[in-house]
């Protein structure tokens, strides 16, 4: 492969195969309750980007058992990662992380916790929380950016800017965890440029990882009403395909490349359809840069 998977990673870490269990604690976020805005990001839905299992099995040690069984079924993994995926997930009291974090951190096999969260809702305290945890396992904290253009952050009504993630990621760097930015490939607005621009604003931060996702429109959401209207149209997949490469060619060939396409759920998408087939993607990604003749880090500034 022509980029440093997720899955490479791992087994490079860990010696064999570990699989991420998604968790949903029932969390919220500052842009949804009104502390930073209301309605939250047009793209985001009921389940916050996540799973939305809390209506089924609200206690998360219980959705972690559940999933450590299916991941043990279904690929005979022995080691698995706590992912509290859905909302922000340092968005509460301390001591409530403190609990929630607890709950699957002592689960046999479970040897890495991963926080998805925003850079507007971080703090000491709680990055001391998260540090000694990482004494133990290792700990990744997923924030948000999505882009570093502020015109469409606003455009997308994100409720943060791009120096609001420079202060939080520049917090978090102070602490032993491993640090994955999340970057959106199709946002309303932005062209190849605006995406070239970002990945070179994300490669001279030297993330551990970076996810990238292409915009999609789930029902419910802003997004669709934006669809519906015709005043936004998903991007095609041959522009995510050169998009996606030319993010790569940016990054260092050490920052692991955690996801390299969103992952809808069937049932919600409204659009693009294309996005469904992952392994197609990966493939069309992988074809591309041997059709460049470039790789991961091709450009990159070291």
């Amino acid at each position: 492969m022509r980029y440093y998977s997720f899955k490479d990673f791992l087994k490079d870490r860990f010696g064999e195969r570990v699989q991420k269990i998604a968790l949903d604690a029932g969390m919220t976020c500052p842009n949804r309750d009104g502390t930073r805005g209301l309605g939250g990001c047009t793209y985001c839905d009921e389940s916050g980007s996540g799973i939305g299992v809390t209506v089924k099995i609200p206690d998360v040690r219980q959705q972690a058992l559940r999933g450590i069984k299916a991941m043990q079924h279904r690929y005979g993994a022995k080691k698995f990662i706590a992912y509290f995926q859905s909302f922000c997930n340092t968005y509460a009291p301390l001591p409530d992380l403190r609990a929630l974090y607890d709950r699957v951190v002592d689960l046999p096999g479970i040897v890495g916790l991963s926080i998805a969260t925003r850079p507007d809702c971080l703090s000491p305290e709680i990055l001391d929380l998260l540090a000694e945890y990482s004494e133990r396992m290792m700990v990744t904290l997923e924030l948000g950016l999505q882009s570093t253009h502020d015109e469409t952050l606003v455009r997308i009504n994100r409720g943060h800017n791009f120096d609001d993630f420079l202060k939080g990621y520049e917090l978090a760097r102070r602490y032993p965890l491993r640090i994955c930015p999340h970057i959106i490939i199709g946002l309303p607005g932005e062209t190849a440029r605006h995406m070239r621009s970002t990945a070179c604003e994300l490669a001279s931060l030297k993330p551990d990882g970076v996810k990238i996702h292409c915009l999609y429109i789930h029902r419910g959401t802003a997004l669709e009403q934006e669809y519906l209207r015709g005043d936004f149209q998903p991007i095609s997949h041959d522009k995510f395909i050169s998009q996606a490469c030319d993010v790569l060619e940016q990054l260092s060939p050490d920052t692991v490349i955690e996801r390299l396409t969103g992952e809808p759920l069937k049932s919600r998408l409204v659009a693009p359809d294309w996005l469904i087939e992952k392994q197609a993607i990966l493939r069309a990604i992988e074809q591309e840069l041997i059709r460049r003749d470039t790789r991961q880090g091709h450009y990159s500034k070291g």
